[in-house]
């Protein structure tokens, strides 16, 4: 179905109600109009009565003279034809052929009876009295009969209907043209807005500032808050992929000059510790590449869609056995407590795990050596859960505390394998959470603390 335009819609809305209300008074003019008329035409109708009673009275039972019928006719608009009977129905005067009344007719007293009737195949509009007449020749009750054709009150009802349509759709034509006219002033402000929007580039992410009616206020806001995401959106974008040019431009150029110097090898000895060194820049640019899509995933993104309510105890317990059985070889004991009555936490179940897998490969990496320990907690409180992760490593310098969830941020130390994007996914995770993450470090161990929402 086509959907109508704006414009379309609020003229339809307008102009149907208008119409609507226009018809109706436009009915009831007509139908009062109709009936004054009525009112007006049977009081004449009553008067001629009167009129040809008294002109027959004074002519002592005459025909009333052409001359009279021929002004009352002039009067009327229509034929005028009458009747008199005198007391028992004695005819007096008049035409022969008068209409029938109807069987519920009451002339007792001189009140007059209008009705309508058929005479000589015409429909007609007559009227009958009774009056008393003190007269020797016919003196007493007499009944007095008037009718009229209805030619003329039919052409006056097509005349007063015509004016009434007249009136309806002069008064429609100008209230559409008058709603034509101020919708479409209405609505420049929005067609301006349209405008002013078409004709920014793509780059132009800024917000619109030109006035707005306070109706569009909203919208407009809307807009800038879209563009201000989109804007956010495209330098997230950009930084990412030059951060990941950049991060993948050494791993790459190692793995090509160590694959060229296998190349060259010049014994079977050596040719097997030089691919052993590719092998091994093919897994640090794995797991870099790897780090880079996860960290893409999450910044810039909601994670709404994703989130479940699930048994996060069962999730950590999970992963942090896992880690105990690779850690068990190194003599590293790792422990997982629980405190605070558990509950189910609506968060995203493969984020989660993925902070989690960091926060443990970072521990392994700089703060767990050979005799040490690992303790993993998860702390149910009010209002949030609290995953901490606490090493008994060498910790960290207070230098560094205030940097080390940035991107590509590394420790220096020998055995340092990472990329520097394991902590950042770790805050921005929890960020996407509306939580947060947080390191202390005093002393001996590092202490990280992710505070999530529950």
């Amino acid at each position: 179905m086509t959907r109508l335009s704006l414009r379309a819609r609020l003229f339809l809305l307008l102009i149907v109600p208008l119409f609507m209300v226009a018809a109706v008074a436009a009915a009831a003019r007509y139908v009062a109009a109709e009936r004054l008329s009525q009112r007006l035409y049977d009081d004449t109708l009553l008067v001629v009565a009167l009129t040809i009673s008294r002109d027959v009275v004074i002519s002592e039972g005459d025909i009333l003279t052409e001359n009279l019928l021929d002004e009352l006719t002039q009067v009327l608009g229509d034929p005028v034809f009458y009747r008199i009977t005198g007391p028992g129905g004695s005819f007096v005067t008049g035409y022969s052929n008068p209409p029938v009344l109807p069987n519920d007719a009451d002339l007792t007293g001189a009140k007059p009876y209008f009705f309508d009737s058929i005479s000589l195949g015409v429909p007609v509009r007559a009227v009958a009295l009774r009056e008393f007449i003190s007269e020797p020749q016919f003196g007493g009750w007499v009944t007095v009969e008037v009718w009229q054709n209805v030619t003329q009150r039919a052409d006056l009802s097509a005349q007063l209907l015509g004016q009434s349509l007249l009136l309806l759709g002069t008064l429609i034509a100008t209230a559409a043209l008058i709603l034509w006219f101020g919708i479409q002033l209405g609505l420049k402000p929005l067609i301006d807005l349209r405008e002013a929007i078409s004709l920014r580039s793509a780059d132009d992410l800024g917000p619109i500032r030109r006035w707005v009616p306070p109706e569009l206020r909203s919208v407009v806001d809307t807009t800038n808050s879209l563009f201000h995401r989109l804007s956010q959106a495209f330098s997230i974008r950009d930084a990412f992929i030059s951060d990941a040019a950049h991060q993948m431009r050494n791993p790459i150029a190692a793995i090509q000059s160590q694959a060229e110097a296998a190349l060259t090898a010049p014994s079977e000895p050596v040719l097997r510790q030089r691919i052993a060194e590719v092998a091994t820049s093919a897994r640090a640019a794995g797991r870099l590449t790897n780090q880079l899509l996860s960290l893409e995933r999450v910044r810039g993104r909601t994670l709404r869609s994703h989130f479940e309510t699930i048994d996060l105890v069962a999730l950590v317990s999970k992963r942090v056995r896992l880690f105990a059985e690779t850690q068990f070889s190194r003599d590293v004991s790792v422990s997982f407590a629980v405190q605070g009555v558990p509950r189910p936490v609506t968060c995203d179940p493969v984020m989660v795990e993925e902070m989690l897998v960091n926060l443990l490969d970072n521990a392994a990496a700089y703060g767990l050596f050979p005799g040490g320990g690992l303790e993993v907690t998860l702390d149910y409180r009010a209002t949030e859960l609290r995953l901490t992760v606490q090493d008994d490593g060498p910790g960290i310098a207070p230098e560094y505390i205030g940097r080390i969830f940035d991107r590509f941020f590394r420790i220096e130390s020998g055995h340092d394998s990472g990329c520097g994007l394991g902590l950042s996914i770790v805050a921005d995770i929890a960020a996407a959470h509306t939580g947060g993450a947080s390191c202390t470090s005093a002393g001996r161990g590092a202490c990280f603390v992710i505070c999530l929402p529950c």
